[in-house]
């Protein structure tokens, strides 16, 4: 990642029988994976096992067993079985990426390079193109090829002339043979090149640029300053902007008709924590969500991504990017700039600045003691500063420096609950949320950094939606996230819902990551009260996660009208972006169409029919197949 190596990725082979060893560490965490699988001659799994524990530390205890025509598996989802008519290659849930060359050479075998999937699916390889490598231990013949049908997207990768595997390429990261890690640069972005090129494509056919003006007629409009719905009306859109709101009879010569079926149109949202690609990006803009706070990413895929969405070639969300800073450490993230001194914090400051980031975020590995001539020098240039709470700091001496609003509700509740000394660069900053339930909220240390974020109007970045899936989601119950749309998803993504984030070892840990929870809630709800403000961000690519993370602030207080003023206008008032969150004439054409009533049911904004990003419009039932998602509600008529 980012040039470093971080893990390994170790096969033998010996007769019909494979061991893996997969380990690699990114941010204090990774996967520690132990495969044996057993093929038959044609290279299908007969037997798999996989043990160790994900990411977050959910113990993995994985088993396939193929008798005859009888397959049977036990994932974290539960335990399923199949009896095959045809040969099919089982997908594992926790397995190591070498599972796609496992796949492939299989898959070269087989007619048009495809086979049945199980639990279920079909699996299709691509190849996509020859090419040589130029350095490495010595010239190699190699070929590219994207295995699509186990999740959203393809998985890209390489093999050599005989069918070895070579390479795991994605634009942020690469699995790649020793001796030839010089090559991983190049690499990766052939992975943002082919990930690229299938948006790029879907962009070509699904993106509706009329060379009329739109009337977008027949709805009712989300009035954010009077939290109510309007009278019918119809909307006229011209180039990007939003060029009057007309009678809803009104009519006008030389324009396209969309519509709106009585529905409700709805400023564009904001997730306020990403961390874009471009998968993200049109699966953020089919969800309404239309503008991002990109936190932290690989700088230069970004750039690219950026300015793509810029120039039309993709689709995205207006992105409003921050600067990432890391300190070098044994568990430093390798995204945005490293830095190993204060002068060199502060050299970086100056390098997002002339950039023209719009602020800056810090990390878990930076020295505490660097925080306030950070912040000053980024105040200096106008810049914000906010980030999780640098290793052996607390969230006091955070605000203490001058940050703006503190990232991720654990970041401050760990300083309540911690001993000196302790390390959150590691899973200790989740796993110590046990320790929660047994805080009092009315004590002193509580007490001090809530009155210094009123004092400092220090806005607050919960992440609420990744903290209810580390402490709620449980291994074999579909996660509540996804409950209302889980139904709508590929097979693969149902079975991952049904998996746990964290390892719960037992009743008690049960008992008190829930009770975490709820005392999370607890204290967002006395950070509301107090008129701190919440950003609403997922860190969890947006989308239904943006959907889900303001659906459960209603266990704030705030209504769903409420909800949706914060998730649109609140948060382009807060970034001083003045041509969008609102409907009205000047306005960016940012908005998307539902069939219900938000400010009754939140729930509402989950099927949208339509959705304009800067007057170019999607029609979500058109992509979401592209995905292998069935679509939520049916396209508006256009004349």
């Amino acid at each position: 990642m980012g040039g470093t190596k971080v893990g390994h990725l170790i096969v033998d082979r010996v007769g019909d029988t494979v061991a893996i060893d997969y380990d690699y560490k990114d941010n204090g965490r990774g996967p520690t994976i132990a495969e044996t699988v057993v093929l038959d001659a044609a290279g299908f799994p007969v037997q798999w096992d996989i043990a160790g524990n994900t990411t977050f530390g959910n113990s993995v205890d994985e088993h396939f067993k193929l008798d005859g025509k009888n397959a049977s598996w036990t994932d974290a989802s539960g335990k399923g079985s199949a009896t095959l008519e045809n040969p099919s290659f089982y997908v594992n849930q926790s397995g190591s990426p070498y599972s796609l060359f496992m796949t492939a050479r299989v898959l070269l075998q087989s007619k048009d390079m495809s086979v049945a999937a199980l639990p279920a699916g079909q699996l299709k390889l691509t190849e996509l193109e020859s090419l040589e490598t130029k350095q490495g231990a010595e010239p190699l013949k190699l070929k590219t090829y994207a295995l699509s049908g186990v999740d959203l997207d393809p998985s890209y990768f390489i093999m050599d002339e005989k069918d070895q595997f070579f390479a795991m390429i994605h634009p942020r990261f690469i699995i790649i043979r020793e001796g030839y890690e010089s090559e991983e640069k190049g690499m990766r972005k052939l992975a943002e090149k082919y990930s690229a090129q299938r948006y790029e494509d879907l962009q070509k056919r699904f993106a509706h640029k009329y060379d009329k003006n739109i009337r977008i007629r027949n709805v009712k409009i989300f009035n954010p300053k009077t939290l109510a719905l309007t009278d019918l009306a119809s909307v006229v859109v011209s180039g990007n902007k939003i060029v009057s709101i007309d009678a809803v009879d009104a009519t006008g010569e030389n324009e396209v008709e969309i519509d709106g079926a009585g529905g409700t149109l709805v400023a564009g949202l904001y997730d306020m924590h990403g961390h874009m690609g471009e998968d993200d990006a049109l699966l953020n803009v089919l969800a309404g969500v239309t503008s991002v706070r990109d936190m932290g990413n690989n700088n230069e895929v970004l750039d690219s991504l950026v300015e793509k969405i810029k120039t039309g070639v993709l689709v995205g969300p207006n992105t409003t990017r921050l600067g990432f800073i890391e300190g070098k450490s044994p568990f430093n993230s390798n995204n945005g700039i490293l830095v190993e001194s204060e002068a060199e914090a502060l050299a970086a400051v100056q390098t997002y600045a002339d950039k023209g980031f719009y602020g800056i975020k810090l990390y878990n590995s930076m020295d505490g003691k660097w925080a306030p001539a950070i912040v000053k020098k980024a105040h200096e240039l106008k810049m914000p500063v906010t980030g999780h709470v640098p290793a052996f700091s607390n969230a006091n001496d955070m605000l203490n420096a001058g940050f703006d609003e503190m990232t991720h509700i654990n970041q401050i509740m760990l300083g309540w609950v911690l001993e000196p000394g302790e390390d959150t660069r590691t899973l200790l900053r989740l796993t110590a949320l046990q320790r929660l339930p047994d805080l009092d909220l009315n004590s002193a240390p509580v007490q001090k950094t809530l009155d210094l974020m009123v004092k400092n109007k220090v806005a607050m970045d919960p992440t609420l939606a990744i903290h209810e899936l580390l402490l709620l989601s449980r291994n074999g119950e579909t996660q509540a996230r996804t409950l209302d749309y889980i139904d709508h998803m590929p097979a693969s993504v149902q079975r991952d819902a049904k998996m746990a984030m964290a390892s719960i070892a037992n009743d008690t840990e049960d008992k008190a990551y829930r009770g975490a929870y709820d005392k999370i809630v607890e204290t967002l709800k006395m950070m509301k009260a107090r008129g701190i403000l919440i950003l609403p961000g997922t860190d969890l690519g947006g989308a239904f996660n943006l959907h889900r993370e303001l659906e459960l602030y209603q266990q704030l207080g705030y209504s769903p009208a409420e909800l949706l003023k914060l998730g649109s206008y609140d948060m382009a008032q807060y970034l001083g972006q003045k041509d969008r969150g609102t409907i009205e004439p000047g306005m960016l054409a940012d908005f998307f169409l539902i069939p219900n009533d938000p400010t009754k049911d939140l729930k509402a904004i989950k099927k949208i029919s339509m959705v304009s990003r800067g007057g170019v419009i999607y029609f979500p039932s058109e992509i979401y197949p592209e995905f292998g998602i069935k679509p939520f509600v049916e396209k508006p008529v256009v004349k």
